[in-house]
């Protein structure tokens, strides 16, 4: 019997430009993330890693929304999504953002110090795991955006931390559309395909992915 989901999905309405197309008619970003950003795809190798104007909305967006007191962000890079979640922190909410690499945690330090946000933002230089056995929670968002062979690790890390109403947000669910090609074999695509069925699976969880940017999931507990 064929599968009646499938029989009854809607088609495909992505097209080339979308992309292009929300990012101007998204809000444009404030000063401080527009230095962050030229910086980053000046100096930084692998600058396409940043989450941009785009996702960078979306992720203050969602901060707006559910007004989180602690924001756990597992994966620094240069600071942008660390800022832009700042900038929509209610009074009192912090950031506890963590990363393994030090050129990395310089450049984003020296941004968020010149920010207007210095004192929401603590970056904790390190290997993420080992950084989370110190960090008890609860957090109310947890942003996951690092390794990928990581990424079921640090879901199961994490989970356990939430807090009541808290919500965990991974990035590059799709990892370029690899996800669904299957001459993809690396370890990364290989990782993120298994982590994306874990969670599927996971009953303990409501979760649902959305094709923004390169692909972000939503996941909260049951």
């Amino acid at each position: 019997m064929a599968d009646e989901s499938r029989q009854s999905r809607m088609p495909s309405l992505q097209k080339d430009g979308i992309e292009e197309y929300c990012e101007a008619h998204t809000s444009p970003e404030p000063p401080y993330l527009v230095r962050v950003a030229a910086r980053t795809i000046a100096e930084v190798p692998g600058a396409r890693m940043m989450v941009g104007q785009l996702e960078g909305q979306f992720l203050a967006f969602l901060v707006h929304l559910a007004r989180p007191a602690h924001v756990l962000e597992i994966g620094t890079f240069t600071g942008y999504s660390a800022l832009a979640m700042a900038a929509a922190l209610p009074p009192g909410g912090r950031i506890t953002s963590l990363d393994i690499d030090p050129g990395h945690v310089a450049i984003a330090r020296e941004h968020i110090a010149a920010s207007p946000y210095a004192d929401r933002i603590e970056v904790i230089e390190g290997p993420a795991i080992e950084s989370l056995r110190s960090l008890p929670g609860p957090f109310d968002l947890v942003f996951i955006d690092a390794d990928k062979g990581g990424y079921r690790r640090y879901y199961e890390d994490v989970l356990p931390k939430l807090s009541p109403h808290g919500a965990i947000v991974v990035d590059n669910v799709l990892w370029s559309g690899r996800v669904v090609d299957p001459t993809a074999e690396d370890n990364d695509t290989e990782a993120i395909r298994a982590f994306n069925d874990h969670v599927a699976a996971d009953s303990r969880v409501v979760c649902v992915m959305l094709p923004v940017r390169d692909g972000v999931l939503l996941i909260r507990r049951r």
